[in-house]
């Protein structure tokens, strides 16, 4: 198995951090997570524990009379959704949903990655596993390092601790709409195959199609939910996850599915082919020919056979996506050690490989690791690589 070695040397290597920045981040939110809790108890007029689910609960839907309080055998729900479904119906949520958003970077990103960072020499080694995801991706642990904050400003600033050693330098190699691409290839669709051909942004065609109108008039919302309509035909969502995601109706759901379908009817025979593939044979395979096997397709009650059936759909394009991100990973290092460079493969996050570059071998790297990641394998569409260059993971700029 030829990643192995790649994926020992990256293990070895580790990443190293910048613990006077974390430590100082580390008691900004001790003092931002502080005043939270006050708030939170000026708001309800009493002091409670907050991390007790018991107490939370009849906090919310019992004193402050919020609604869709739902009771289980020890008391109301008081899940990340239920909550969520709450935001804006009093101050209270609000603070809470900060309050648990902070708590969650502190405890583990913060106290987490100085925990196991290695004091002599100041890096994190996180292990990473190849038989953990059905898909085929790989997982990180001991620390996590693909499911680094990004959604809001906050989680980002986590990626600042990562930094590159003395005369080096951070260089990431993100895919550009890879799982799309794949999906284009496998599928045939033309209109997808000529958007990605004309390098025009997918996302602003498919809500042109969708809403029947000129693609230079397509708003920023627009694009927003064709975007999300994209990725819930890609993970086999039904109308009703759809609705549930986007706040439309079930109907309205529906028909934007219908419609995609209509636009792109080759992802729609891609579908239903993958799915009569997982029924009949009970497996489905990548473009490399890896199977996952799904036995009990059959036999699962319906919601859990829904489950897998969506990940069924999904298999041969994050699977593909998978084997292929693996592939550029092996002939990289290959290449790197042959040419006998000091930079070094150090992160993979699905999509994109944070390297750790010697400043003087920056244009030679940059220029193999995009030859390689883009020339990866001959799909019907282009392969597209960006690249950033920084200090540290966060402060990255763009690079041609």
């Amino acid at each position: 198995m030829p990643l192995l070695p790649v994926l020992l040397k990256m293990e070895m290597y580790g990443v190293a951090l910048d613990a006077a920045f974390l430590a100082e981040l580390e008691r900004t939110l001790t003092k931002q997570i502080s005043v939270l809790e006050h708030e939170i108890y000026d708001t309800v007029g009493h002091h409670f524990n907050i991390n007790s689910t018991k107490q939370l609960g009849e906090i919310l839907f019992s004193e402050l009379k919020l609604p869709s309080g739902k009771k289980t055998k020890t008391g109301f729900s008081v899940s990340v959704d239920v909550i969520e479904g709450l935001r804006g119906k009093h101050p209270m949520v609000d603070h809470l949903l900060e309050y648990r958003q902070l708590t969650k970077l502190k405890s583990t990103y913060v106290d987490g990655l100085l925990a196991l960072m290695e004091p002599v020499t100041g890096r994190v080694h996180t292990s990473f596993n190849q038989t953990v995801a059905s898909s085929g991706r790989l997982s990180s642990s001991n620390p996590n390092l693909q499911n680094i904050p990004v959604r809001t400003e906050v989680g980002r600033q986590i990626r600042r601790a990562f930094i590159a050693d003395p005369s080096f330098v951070l260089l990431t190699a993100d895919y550009s709409q890879f799982e799309l691409r794949i999906l284009a290839h496998i599928t045939h669709e033309p209109r997808l195959v000529e958007a990605f051909s004309k390098d025009e942004d997918i996302h602003t065609i498919t809500a042109a199609s969708l809403f029947n109108i000129p693609a230079e008039t397509v708003t920023k919302d627009q694009r927003r939910l064709a975007k999300t309509v994209v990725y819930a035909v890609l993970y086999g969502q039904s109308a009703f996850g759809l609705a549930q995601i986007t706040g439309m109706s079930n109907s309205e759901a529906a028909d934007f599915i219908k419609r995609y379908h209509e636009t792109f009817p080759n992802i729609k025979s891609y579908v239903d082919s993958t799915l009569n593939q997982a029924r009949i044979q009970g497996y489905v395979n990548t473009l490399f020919g890896r199977k996952r096997f799904f036995p009990e397709m059959q036999t699962l009650p319906f919601n859990e056979r829904q489950a897998l059936e969506r990940e069924a759909i999904n298999m041969p394009i994050q699977g593909g996506n998978a084997d292929l991100i693996k592939i550029a990973m092996i002939r990289i290092q290959h290449a790197l050690d042959e040419k006998k460079l000091k930079t070094r493969m150090i992160i993979q996050v699905h999509d994109e490989l944070v390297f750790e570059v010697a400043v003087e071998e920056l244009e030679r790297v940059k220029r193999l690791i995009k030859t390689m990641m883009e020339g990866v394998a001959a799909l019907d569409v282009p392969i597209k690589v960006e690249m950033k260059v920084g200090r540290n993971w966060y402060e990255a700029e763009p690079m041609e």
